[in-house]
């Protein structure tokens, strides 16, 4: 099993005047580009380009309760009425990030003619999978229901996901319709339901001859393999993927030990017909994406896919 090795900074967040949680700050784009830049003195910290038309809400909620409020940014462009929907969701082995991680990235790609939502989720110090599952289907539902705000189309949404974000985005998409992986509290007109997954190095499958998932997944699933195999199974999307399973995207780094599941989930879309793609961005580092020269080839692979399904 591999063990992930985080420096550790905490802080404590008050979320009502019963309730604290601890959050994990450890992984950032400047403390990422910190350890790789020796490695790859050639990079820079990506930057978008925001248009004129381009609209940015931070922080609106899309669920509360009485401890809790859960956020969302929204990227559009005003002139146009229903954009294809990009729900984001950042990484951080299940533990440490958020959502400002994806906000370049959800820039660059909104003003290609898509509405772009950078998603906050429970993580793992503070809730269990598959609490941060719930959270972002129920982030899903809350934009369908108030498309027109977010000039978005609702039949058209795809789930991007870099890391343990793209482990996330696969499950979400290889579970539509499972209503066991549905908030039953959420009430909503709309279903959860996305018609894309792109995954950006993220694995499908946590116990698998190719994983070397450990101490963080472990701490996510509430147990490791031998304690808790229900989890571990349930929470790899190759054990879902289907006749049902939308088109799907893999954008990967040129290490193998992220791409666990990938090749058997390619299999079981091809015989199903459903078409997928692989993209693997040649000599570069886990979190590729929030750097330049890579950002550019990540965004370009996305918008191409996207537009092949959406437009």
């Amino acid at each position: 099993m591999r063990k992930v090795v985080f420096i550790l900074v905490f802080i404590t967040c008050t979320i009502s005047a019963q309730q604290t949680y601890n959050v994990d700050t450890s992984y950032t784009e400047r403390s990422t580009y910190k350890k790789l830049i020796k490695k790859y003195p050639f990079i820079k910290i990506a930057e978008a380009n925001k248009g004129t038309n381009d609209i940015q809400i931070e922080n609106v909620v899309y669920y509360k309760n009485k401890d809790r409020a859960l956020h969302l940014d929204a990227f559009y462009n005003k002139n146009e009425k229903r954009n294809p929907g990009i729900i984001m969701i950042h990484g951080g082995g299940w533990r440490s990030g958020n959502k400002d991680q994806m906000k370049v990235l959800a820039q660059e790609i909104s003003s290609k003619g898509y509405s772009c939502f950078a998603i906050e989720y429970r993580l793992s110090l503070e809730a269990k999978y598959p609490q941060g599952i719930f959270d972002i289907k129920n982030a899903i539902k809350f934009i369908k229901d108030n498309a027109k705000k977010f000039h978005v189309d609702p039949n058209k949404i795809a789930v991007l996901g870099c890391s343990s974000g793209g482990q996330m985005a696969a499950l979400i998409g290889t579970t539509n319709e499972d209503f066991g992986f549905e908030d039953v509290q959420y009430k909503s007109k709309s279903s959860s339901k996305v018609q894309a997954i792109i995954d950006v190095d993220g694995i499908l499958a946590f116990k698998h001859p190719e994983s070397e998932e450990g101490e963080m997944a472990a701490f996510w699933l509430n147990g490791t393999y031998e304690e808790n195999p229900e989890n571990w199974k349930k929470a790899s999307a190759l054990n879902h993927a289907d006749k049902n399973t939308p088109p799907t995207l893999f954008i990967n780094s040129s290490f193998d030990r992220f791409h666990a599941g990938r090749d058997d989930m390619i299999a079981i879309l091809n015989q199903n017909k459903i078409y997928s793609e692989v993209k693997t961005i040649q000599n570069s580092p886990h979190s590729f994406w929030f750097f330049q020269p890579w950002f550019n080839e990540t965004v370009v692979y996305t918008t191409q896919f996207l537009d092949k399904i959406f437009k």
